[in-house]
């Protein structure tokens, strides 16, 4: 992998991570039409590290959120604080369940497949689409709405299905504020980040190749500071009903994806 190509996936990843248009279904795409041959596992390796990117974006975006959250959850007390906190936390058990027990399979999804890539994607518009029409209320999320956003996190773990656009279209789907809704997706998954790195780390399932330490540091940055843009930027759009925009580029990108798999791979 030269520097262009890291630079151009870093970018790509800080944006989608962000944007509702999915951040994993872009890099493999990427990585097709870059005739990137890497194994499964390598590739995977590479998407954790711009994941820890864009999760560090966001702690840096929602600091003092964060250290509530923190904070809420070692008080013991029934308030506001830790009650956010423990729905931080319900939000983030299918995920953990199904990386978990389906690990081998999930990375066995990211080799490449962009015909399966292509048809998640056109899932994610019609996902957006439906959440853009829908009302806008004042609603907080309840412990109820953070497991079902939670079951929207663990299925677009799968390639193509947009992370941000599956749990922000859940949640307004929900009738749940459209800011608060944003805030809690992006928010929820921090943890998981970083939880997924500390284990892959501890279990030596990150392999670094010395050779690639300088592309991997330019795509970390090139990841870092796109996401600082792209989260800010999505929270504004979000409030605004900007999705159906979104629902319509995932629906060209699939189509564009779905189209070069069956012509040209």
């Amino acid at each position: 992998m030269d520097w262009l190509e890291a630079l151009i996936l870093g970018l790509m990843q800080g944006l989608t991570e962000f944007l509702p248009v999915s951040s994993s279904g872009h890099l493999e795409i990427i990585k097709v039409l870059f005739g990137d041959n890497s194994l499964p596992k390598e590739s995977l390796t590479y998407t954790v590290i711009l994941h820890l990117a864009t999760a560090l974006s966001t702690i840096v975006i929602f600091r003092k959120e964060i250290f509530e959250i923190i904070k809420g959850l070692f008080q013991f007390k029934n308030n506001e604080e830790f009650r956010f906190s423990l729905k931080i936390v319900i939000s983030m058990i299918p995920a953990a369940i199904i990386g978990v027990l389906f690990e081998d399979e999930l990375e066995a999804m990211f080799s490449g497949n962009i015909l399966f890539v292509g048809f998640m994607l056109l899932l994610t518009a019609i996902l957006l689409l439906l959440a853009d029409k829908a009302k806008n209320t004042d609603k907080d999320v309840s412990y109820k709405s953070a497991l079902i956003i939670g079951i929207s996190q663990a299925i677009a773990m799968l390639p193509g299905i947009s992370r941000s656009g599956a749990t922000i279209s859940t949640s307004v789907l929900l009738g749940i504020d459209r800011t608060k809704a944003a805030r809690f997706s992006f928010l929820m998954v921090v943890p998981l980040i970083l939880g997924k790195v500390a284990k892959d780390m501890l279990e030596g399932g990150i392999q670094i190749d010395s050779s690639q330490v300088g592309s991997y540091s330019i795509g970390f940055f090139a990841a870092f500071i796109s996401g600082l843009l792209a989260c800010t930027w999505m929270i504004s759009l979000v409030r605004r009903s900007k999705l159906s925009y979104f629902a319509i580029y995932c629906a060209i990108v699939g189509i564009f994806a779905i189209s070069y798999s069956v012509f040209f791979v």
